[in-house]
Formats: C-alpha cells, sequence, structure tokens
C-alpha cells in the first residue's frame, strides 16, 4: 500500500526506546522528517544515528515531557529545524504496575503526569503548526487497561481511560479543522519496559515463565512486536486514513473483553 508520506514531518515522544523507536523507524521509511524526545540523550542519539543511516532527516533533543516548558521550547525549535510540523505522536509513558493497595498519592501523580498531561502538553505546543498543515495527524499511543481495567496496572487503568476520553473530545473539537486525532490502545507488547513490570510484579518467577503465564491471556497466544504498532501508525498518519478521526484502536492480539 502506497501511503505517500514523503516529505511529511513528525514529532514522536519517548523515541528512545520500544515503540517509540518502532513508531520513528516506521515514519522514516516511510520518507518522513522526524523529531525525537526522550529524557535520555546517549539512548536518543543512538537512535538518531540510525535513523540517518537509514536515509533519514532527523532532529533529536533529551527533553522531558513532564517540563511543559522544555517540551513547547522541543516542539518549537523541531517545527523552525524540520520546516513545520504535520504529524504528533505522543507515545511517552513510562510503566507503573502495582494494585491500589501498593500505590502511593505520588504514584498517581507522576503516572498521570507523564501518561495525560504529557499529551495534552505536546497537543497544545504542536497546534499552532498542525493548524498549517494540510494533513495534521495527532496519534495518541495509550493501553487496553483503558477500557478493561486490570488492578496490577492500577494506575495506568485509571489515566489511560482519561487518555481516552482527551483523545475523543480532541478529535471533536479538532474536527471542524480537518486535524485527526486517533488513539492506538496496545495490549502486550514486546518492549523494554517489560523487564520494570517483571521485576516489580513477580520478581521470583523466572523471566520466561512470567511472559509465558501473562501468554496465555492473549487470544493469540503471543506478545505482539513493536512493529506491528508502528505499521498501524504510519497508516493512521497517511491520507488512506483521512476519514478516521476519534477513533480507539486496539493492537492487542484479541486482548480487551469488551465490544
Amino acid at each position: 500500500m502506497e501511503l505517500s508520506l514523503n516529505g511529511r514531518r513528525a514529532v514522536v515522544t519517548g523515541a528512545s526506546h520500544g515503540l517509540g523507536r518502532a513508531i520513528a523507524r516506521e515514519l522514516v521509511a516511510e520518507g518522513v522528517a522526524v523529531a525525537l524526545c526522550a529524557r535520555g540523550q546517549g539512548a536518543l542519539d543512538e537512535v538518531a544515528g540510525q535513523l540517518r543511516e537509514q536515509g533519514g532527516t532527523v532532529f533529536a533533543r533529551a527533553t522531558d515531557v513532564t517540563d511543559a516548558e522544555a517540551l513547547v521550547r522541543f516542539i518549537d525549535d523541531a517545527a523552525q529545524t524540520l520546516g513545520g510540523l504535520d504529524i504528533l505522536v505522543n507515545n511517552a509513558g513510562a510503566a507503573r504496575p502495582g494494585t491500589f493497595a501498593t500505590l502511593t498519592d505520588e504514584d498517581f501523580k507522576i503516572d498521570l503526569d507523564v501518561k495525560l498531561f504529557s499529551q495534552i502538553r505536546g497537543a497544545r505546543a504542536a497546534l499552532p503548526y498542525l493548524r498549517r498543515s494540510t494533513a495534521a495527524r495527532i496519534i495518541n499511543i495509550n493501553a487496553i487497561q483503558a477500557r478493561q481495567p486490570d488492578p496490577a496496572f492500577f494506575a495506568t487503568s485509571v489515566d489511560r481511560a482519561a487518555c481516552l476520553n482527551f483523545s475523543k473530545a480532541l478529535a471533536l473539537e479538532l474536527g471542524p479543522e480537518n486535524i485527526l486525532v486517533n488513539s492506538v490502545n496496545i495490549g502486550y507488547v514486546v518492549t523494554d519496559q517489560w523487564a520494570n513490570i517483571h521485576a516489580k510484579r513477580r520478581p521470583d518467577l523466572p523471566a520466561e515463565e512470567f511472559f509465558s503465564s501473562l501468554s496465555t491471556g492473549i487470544p493469540l497466544g503471543r506478545f505482539g512486536a513493536d512493529d506491528e504498532v508502528s505499521g498501524l501508525v504510519a497508516f493512521l498518519c497517511s491520507d488512506r486514513a483521512s476519514y478516521i478521526t476519534g477513533a480507539s484502536i486496539d493492537v492487542a492480539g484479541g486482548m480487551g473483553r469488551y465490544v
């Protein structure tokens, strides 16, 4: 399928590892110039170097998405460097497993800040540039726990539900301006964050046993791969998806007991 993304410009947050890295790689392969941010400059520079070797135009800067002023500066400088902005992928969001009994007020605040408020801040900063684009897209990476709460991921369940409503409300508000907003909700997808989840949830179990026990709850019987998410993101950025906004799309191997 020809996506015709060549020449477009995108910001991807949380881009030094996992899904963010895969999304950036997918967009560069489609001819998109990308601006990448994450907290760690070293890992970010490594990804940026790989993408440049791939032939990509890349702007990268270490930026904490919980720092509103720093995020605004990054997006302003990214738009200036790339000559504009067409796509915002809000991907940042560290795993914070835990039950209601184990999570503190501070845990909830940190989780809300890095997930919901990073999407709010990113969209607010990007909007002036997206309004000048003829193919503006905002894609928020969320999780299926937003609609199927999991007590083991209590903060994620609560905060991602807010993220889904943010995406939907923003799509309704920006639809008349032809700025499309969609949510991609992941299930169990292989990323670096799973080492942290394993350590917090079942450190007593060997990693292979831990992941095998989780896979039994997935109808397809396996964890997803990062490129199975990034391919959908690229499609939503394209003109082939020009009549899709306000959608909430799961990439979860059949997980999600809802209709």
